[in-house]
């Protein structure tokens, strides 16, 4: 018996997609590049389907979530498919949300239904192939086996190429994904995809409305906000998107001879001095404004001394990679958000959340990270814990049945049991820190900074994490 595909959907040849229909079209219109049959091809959305799964994700303005996608689509994929071959599908409205990026301020991202999800997914996976063989070398974001330490890594041999007294120009596009211009991305979509069905599709994504998060069903259609320009960030197609627009910038810089790096809408180039630096500024300024119809914050552009410099919460400094103060402030505050004391959440819960965080946050930073610096981090995470646990437990009562348990003697226990000193204080405490020893805590799920920035810097295991 032949295995089944992964893909939930009923594939099906849509109507017009048969001999002398809408394939052999499309190859009439496009000799070369590729099609909307590439897209919808059973294999490519096999493919795309498995990617989306194991993204997982948000539900978007249907609430549907991804595990009830394969029962939805089994029942409706050949209608669909029919829809997307005869140019009559409409994407569903994005679902707006804001993710806090610090600073009071917030990041706009616009999660599309999984379905919508699937398709642009399909979409990407065909466009990349075409696309990647062209972009510049200076590009990191969003690319195959490239990633943000790529970039930091590229930044700091051009420094050490021009030296220490090198500036970098670091220009701020303002709210980038929100004001890209449709006609713009489009006139570069077609120079190399000439189907106009898929450039339709594509077009309507961008267009597609955005909905405000928590609103009933009768007031979405008249929230609904249609968009003239943008990219919404969260669907699987906008990163390809953004670079597909960018591409011109890096070539434009290219060109002209500039040192630069870029990951996604944030780029700097070096250059030798300030003076240098203010003129290519303006120059770069002027080109995305005229060419590229994109806005520079002027408040937030600059051009500064390489050590002052920040660039993906990195900086350089005597030929070296650090993690900038920013970013520690920032790694500690979401540390501090989830081990709030007044939370309400159950101990094995706020772990959960603080592995998936800490592992990732330490995967990206361990690379600017200093060995003391993991230390005194798991040391103060370990008494955010303590602290945490502290206030679970409540009463003195039960404070004292948790601590005989931890094996603490009787009297110790009645000592800090009734203290008046505050939980801070207390999770210091060297009773509670013998209850509570480091190898409780991490049988209890508390990950380890130190051992993981270990793993990370020293794969071959020279250093030792000494606990």
């Amino acid at each position: 018996m032949m295995n089944q595909p992964d893909l939930p959907f009923v594939i099906a040849e849509p109507t017009g997609f048969g001999r002398g229909g809408y394939r052999n079209l499309a190859e009439k219109e496009s000799s070369c590049g590729v099609t909307l049959s590439d897209v919808l091809s059973s294999q490519n959305m096999e493919r795309a389907w498995k990617q989306v799964k194991s993204n997982k994700g948000a539900a978007g303005v249907d609430g549907m979530e991804i595990g009830d996608f394969p029962d939805f689509a089994k029942e409706h994929w050949e209608k669909i498919l029919q829809k997307l071959a005869d140019g009559s599908y409409s994407p569903s409205p994005v679902r707006s949300v804001q993710i806090p990026k610090g600073g009071g301020k917030y990041r706009h991202l616009g999660i599309p239904t999984v379905l919508d999800r699937v398709i642009q997914q399909a979409i990407s996976q065909v466009l990349t192939p075409l696309y990647e063989p062209h972009f510049s070398d200076h590009s990191h974001g969003f690319r195959p086996e490239r990633s943000a330490h790529d970039a930091i890594d590229e930044m700091l041999r051009e420094s050490n190429i021009k030296g220490a007294k090198s500036h970098v120009v670091d220009c701020d596009l303002a709210a980038f994904f929100d004001t890209v211009n449709h006609q713009k991305l489009m006139g570069k979509l077609r120079e190399r995809i000439a189907d106009p069905a898929l450039l339709k599709l594509i077009l309507r994504y961008l267009k597609a409305g955005i909905i405000p998060s928590k609103l009933t069903r009768e007031e979405r259609e008249e929230e609904r906000q249609v968009r003239n320009e943008g990219v919404p960030q969260g669907g699987p197609l906008s990163p390809l998107l953004a670079n597909i627009l960018l591409d011109e910038l890096d070539h434009e810089l290219e060109k002209r001879g500039h040192k630069f790096v870029r990951y996604a809408d944030d780029f700097v180039i070096l250059c030798w001095s300030l003076r240098a630096g203010e003129r290519i500024l303006r120059s770069v300024t002027k080109y995305l404004s005229n060419e590229l119809k994109l806005t520079v914050n002027t408040t937030k552009s600059q051009v500064v001394k390489l050590r002052d410099a920040s660039f993906l919460g990195f900086k350089i400094d005597r030929r070296k990679i650090w993690w900038t103060k920013k970013s520690q402030k920032k790694f500690k505050e979401r540390i501090s958000e989830i081990t709030k004391r007044t939370r309400g959440h159950s101990p094995t819960k706020v772990l959960a959340e603080l592995r998936m965080y800490v592992r990732g946050a330490t995967n990206y930073y361990a690379k600017g990270m200093k060995y003391g610096e993991a230390r005194e981090l798991d040391q103060w995470m370990r008494r955010r814990m303590r602290l945490y646990y502290w206030k679970q437990w409540g009463r003195p009562r039960a404070r004292r049945r948790k601590l005989l348990r931890l094996g603490i003697g009787r009297g110790e226990v009645h000592l800090v049991s009734r203290s008046r000193k505050g939980p801070w204080r207390i999770s210091n405490n060297s009773i509670v820190r013998r209850a509570m020893t480091i190898e409780w805590l991490e049988s209890q799920g508390l990950p380890s900074i130190e051992k993981q920035w270990c793993s990370i810097r020293y794969p071959n295991g020279k250093k030792r994490p000494t606990g």
